[in-house]
């Protein structure tokens, strides 16, 4: 009841704006579905201020009008149908408060954004891809400490400890909370040809262990398990990292795998080599991949699934990202023409770790209006357009599973809210030289066979930054 209430009260505040700004002519716009303040007002009164927000008082003041006609501008790399998307899921905010927030969406972002921030030119709201770009402005003392600006519990309520951790970084006197995450997705998937697989008799693993028997039951069938391919111009090999790095997640702990990106743990350790053993015993058996070992460096990586979908399958499971949906022949239909399930666990201690990325949201300059879009971007309803639209996965506690509109980013977002840890993409953490530069160059000459794996190892770790 409280929620309907704060809805009708929020409804009328954007009725009011819009009739006085539009002399009555407006057509009024939704307010979103904001979570219930702690106390709302009676029905038969006249609305009236709510107590705050549990994100902050900013965002109750902010559907007060108390805010409206102010700009927060935001910065990040949304473009094209992205940003078209970003722009529709936040409508309905900027019409319940009047505030307008102004999105620069850039495919140079990496570049530009560290110009502007060291420049003292920060957009109010900054939208990172990649969290060690974060980790870097924090340590210079450029990102605000949203502890300060945010409710911790409601971060703490509306967040799993593994998301909270990853957005606390290290300042320069001391770790704040750099950023709060608006939209994840998930890596840890592999897919197949469901009405094949089915017709098949084959059961969905539940450990490495039934995987890697499934792996052997199609092998022995006459069939090429796996549709593996890692060929992606300048950045080839990257689709092998993110084998590596789930395999770490399930044989080691995550200190260790947050040693690893930070240099601390060497490539040529034994933790590394143990979870390369893994990868290497499918990749290097010609009889598991389609096209051999041999075609997996030159197999573009958006080409590598086509063959599931021959007819019968050439290959049956393709490991990777939710995102790779979109490379599949047209007209494909999720949960009749192909299905998916979680990369299994290796190791019980380690539980059902999953890998994945998302956008991480940081604040830069300091003033009411832009402290009240960010409480909002704390909220699963920030994202509920997007994700309705198609595209988006909320990491916040209070979505939805309802809001996904197709089967597969449902199944990817129940995967990540009920995962015991996640762990952003290693390389995407490291330092460029390394996780954009030599991890990918020198898995690819290992998988080539140009080299051996003690070689690449080690020439990965004789390039991280002195």
């Amino acid at each position: 009841m409280k929620k309907v209430l704060w809805q009708i009260f929020a409804l009328m505040l954007v009725t009011s704006m819009l009739i006085t700004a539009c002399g009555g002519a407006a057509t009024e716009a939704p307010a979103p579905e904001m979570p219930a303040a702690t106390e709302a007002p009676m029905a038969t009164e006249a609305p009236a201020m709510p107590e705050a927000l549990p994100q902050g008082q900013e965002l109750t003041d902010a559907f007060a009008g108390m805010y409206s006609g102010t700009v927060v501008t935001m910065a990040g790399p949304f473009t094209d149908a992205d940003a078209v998307k970003f722009d529709d899921s936040v409508k309905a905010f900027e019409a319940a408060t009047g505030i307008d927030i102004q999105y620069e969406g850039s495919k140079e972002f990496e570049a530009s954004i560290t110009i502007r921030l060291d420049g003292g030119d920060a957009p109010d709201i900054v939208d990172f891809p990649q969290p060690g770009l974060l980790a870097t402005a924090v340590k210079k003392g450029q990102a605000i400490d949203l502890s300060t600006v945010i409710s911790p519990d409601w971060l703490n309520e509306n967040y799993s400890q593994a998301w909270l951790e990853m957005g606390t970084m290290e300042g320069p006197n001391g770790p704040i909370t750099a950023g709060i995450w608006a939209r994840a997705n998930g890596k840890s998937l592999v897919f197949f040809p469901k009405a094949e697989f089915d017709a098949a008799g084959y059961t969905v693993p539940q450990t490495w262990d039934e995987l890697m028997a499934l792996t052997e039951q199609i092998a022995s069938d006459g069939d090429t398990p796996w549709c593996i391919g890692i060929e992606s111009g300048a950045a080839t090999g990257w689709a092998m990292t993110d084998w590596i790095e789930d395999v770490m997640l399930r044989t080691t702990t995550l200190e260790n795998y947050d040693k690893w990106v930070a240099g601390e743990l060497p490539f040529n350790s034994p933790e590394v080599k143990n979870a390369l053993s893994y990868v290497t015993a499918i990749w290097f058996n010609d009889s598991y991949v389609y096209g051999g070992r041999a075609s997996i460096p030159t197999t573009f990586f958006g080409d590598a699934p086509t063959p599931m979908f021959d007819a019968p399958p050439k290959c049956w499971l393709h490991r990777q990202g939710n995102f790779i949906t979109s490379f599949f022949p047209e007209g494909k239909v999720a949960a009749v023409d192909y299905d998916f399930f979680y990369l299994p666990p290796i190791d019980p201690q380690y539980g059902k770790p999953v890998l994945g990325a998302g956008d991480i949201y940081a604040m830069f300059n300091d003033r009411p209006e832009v402290r009240a879009v960010i409480q909002y971007f704390s909220t699963g309803d920030s994202v509920k357009g997007w994700i309705e639209a198609g595209g988006a996965i909320s990491p916040h506690n209070d979505s939805s599973l309802d809001w996904y509109q197709d089967p597969v980013t449902r199944g990817v977002a129940e995967i990540i809210l009920n995962a015991t840890s996640f762990r952003f993409d290693a390389s995407d953490l490291m330092p460029g030289a390394v996780g954009a530069g030599t991890f990918w160059k020198y898995m690819t000459d290992y998988v080539s066979g140009s080299i051996d794996e003690d070689t690449a190892l080690q020439q990965i770790d004789a390039s991280w930054p002195k």
